[in-house]
């Protein structure tokens, strides 16, 4: 009974040979999908998981299309970079002559190029020569007039202007470098490109090699904005460079430099308004109490029409006896008449031409030491024609050893075209009129506080040399009058406005905000107010000669100070 439930129960466990093969192969079909199913989920997983790894960590090796890059290019024309910036402005290529616009080289790389559209000719001038170019209908010569645009040979910028040129094909590219003094760099550690973004997805632009120095840009997170000198603009990986380091190249170009007549000591000048050949006997009574003063500007020039002709009142005898007093004089011209457009007038090189040789010939006819130019409230479309105009008198003034210098208002953003920075690379003496805060027409206020100069100065400075900076200051002062609402004011010397404080009673303290005295008083339904220029407030302005290591001072004009002014001058001068 034993054995025979054994052998039931061995045939229970053990099936038959076909029937667990059967059974098996049938499971092996219900599995093999899902089995299959399940592999091909996996092997899609790896694929993902390797392809995000490419596409996140994998550097793009896709090129820029240059064409797209720079821009199409049309025949005869070639792509611009000009530092670090792509332009869309188009230069011209004949053969192997390449040509810039004017106005991109006015702006980026020399502004001494004048077109003379009258003659159709490019002048230049240098410290010592006016040199003249024609411009030409075609291709070849130094300048090329076409379809209305001056364009200039680049040989012809090169002879006076410090450029690297790189000229590129595919598409047709011209790269010039002109800034390298103190400029941002970094090394490229080991070979690698450049890429159009920041990022080793964007396309590449360049490859750069190791040791190559490119100009830095903006430094980012972990790429840095570069360029190459040749005209490639984009992005390397902050890994592959070193740190940015300041460069300044090495340079062989030489050109011609500005040389200055200044006085060995500080100028001390004052305006004296000269309207008649008359007048001019009047020196000796006009300077009688004046001291410590080396330097006289007689009114004595003016403009009388469009084609340079002046008027002139200068008098020999009134430069001996000046030259007796111990006293240098520079001549003014002004452009204060009101009919003849200084505009037209300086647009003109025949006018302009004519004015200086008239300048020169009265200065040294009559042994002047310099000239002054007044030519005030200029417009910004006389800016460039006014430059001109100063390069050139410069060239004449130094050849006769002639002192130039030119007045200013104190800067305003309004009068950025009088260029003062290029003004102090041509002239000796750059003078701040540092008067007419408050002005006729104004509302009542100084006519020159203490901040409002100072800050003149410092803007100054800002562009011009403080050892060729003269700050000017006023004589007069305004007595405002405000009559119901209507506010009038007219222009007073010392005596005369402290005749007005001792006639009307009038208590004046001291104003910190403006460094002046002042003083207000009502009469007849009006209210009168003055912010005086005293010896306090003189004191003050002359300070700031030292202060900033200025040139000088001047001062507008004889006649409107008091006996005591000259020697507050002297004692703050210095």
């Amino acid at each position: 009974m034993k054995s025979n439930t054994i052998v039931i129960i061995y045939g229970i466990l053990r099936p038959n040979g076909n029937n667990f093969t059967e059974r098996k192969n049938n499971m092996d079909k219900k599995y093999k999908p899902i089995v299959t199913v399940v592999v091909l989920v996996l092997l899609v997983a790896v694929i993902g998981i390797v392809s995000h790894v490419v596409m996140k960590y994998v550097p793009s090796t896709e090129k820029m299309d240059l064409n797209e890059y720079y821009g199409q290019v049309a025949d005869g024309e070639i792509a611009l970079i000009l530092g670090t910036e792509k332009l869309e402005d188009r230069g011209l290529i004949d053969g192997d002559r390449v040509y810039l616009p004017l106005d991109v080289v006015n702006t980026y790389l020399n502004q001494r190029y004048y077109w003379d559209s009258a003659d159709q000719k490019v002048l230049y001038a240098t410290p010592s020569e006016l040199t003249s170019v024609s411009a030409a209908s075609e291709a070849g010569d130094q300048v090329w007039l076409k379809d209305g645009t001056v364009y200039l040979n680049l040989s012809y910028i090169q002879q006076y202007t410090d450029i690297d040129a790189y000229i590129s094909k595919e598409p047709y590219r011209v790269s010039i470098q002109y800034k390298f003094d103190n400029i941002k760099t970094v090394e490229v550690k080991k070979n690698t490109s450049i890429r159009y973004r920041g990022g080793i997805k964007s396309k590449i632009i360049t490859s750069v090699k190791k040791g190559t120095q490119l100009r830095l840009i903006e430094e980012l997170d972990n790429w840095d904005q570069v360029a190459t000198d040749d005209g490639y603009i984009g992005y390397i990986d902050k890994k592959k460079v070193g740190k940015a380091s300041e460069t300044t190249f090495e340079r062989n170009f030489e050109r011609e430099q500005y040389s200055y007549l200044t006085m060995d000591e500080k100028v001390n000048m004052v305006w004296h308004q000269v309207t008649s050949t008359d007048a001019n006997a009047y020196f000796a009574d006009a300077t009688a109490n004046m001291t410590g003063v080396n330097v006289i500007s007689p009114t004595w020039f003016y403009l009388t029409d469009t084609s340079g002709n002046i008027a002139s009142i200068a008098s020999a005898d009134y430069v001996a006896q000046a030259h007796e007093k111990g006293l240098k004089v520079w001549g003014l011209i002004d452009n204060f008449t009101q009919d003849v457009s200084t505009t037209e007038t300086l647009s003109s090189t025949a006018a302009r031409q004519n004015i200086i040789s008239q300048l020169i010939q009265a200065a040294t006819g009559v042994g002047m030491d310099g000239i002054n130019v007044d030519f005030e409230s200029l417009s910004e479309d006389v800016g460039i024609h006014f430059l001109e105009f100063l390069r050139e008198l410069s060239i004449e003034c130094h050849k006769n050893n002639l002192v130039l210098s030119v007045d200013n208002p104190v800067p305003e953003d309004f009068t950025s075209h009088y260029d003062r920075a290029e003004q102090g690379r041509v002239v000796d003496y750059v003078i701040i009129m540092g008067y007419d805060e408050h002005y006729v027409g104004s509302d009542a206020g100084s006519v020159a506080s203490l901040p409002w100069v100072e800050q003149g100065v410092q803007d100054t400075l800002a562009e011009v040399p403080a050892e060729r900076v003269i700050n000017a200051v006023p004589f007069y002062t305004r007595l405002w009058r405000t009559t119901g609402g209507n506010v009038t004011s007219e222009a007073i010397g010392m005596d005369q406005a402290q005749q007005v404080i001792a006639e009307n009673n009038v208590e004046t303290y001291w104003d910190k905000t403006t460094s002046q005295n002042y003083g207000t008083y009502d009469i007849d339904n009006s209210t009168y107010q003055i912010w005086l220029e005293d010896s306090q407030s003189i004191a003050e302005k002359v300070k700031l000669v030292s202060k900033y290591n200025l040139a000088g001072v001047s001062a507008w004009k004889l006649g409107f100070e008091n006996s005591g002014i000259w020697q507050v001058i002297s004692d703050n001068l210095n």
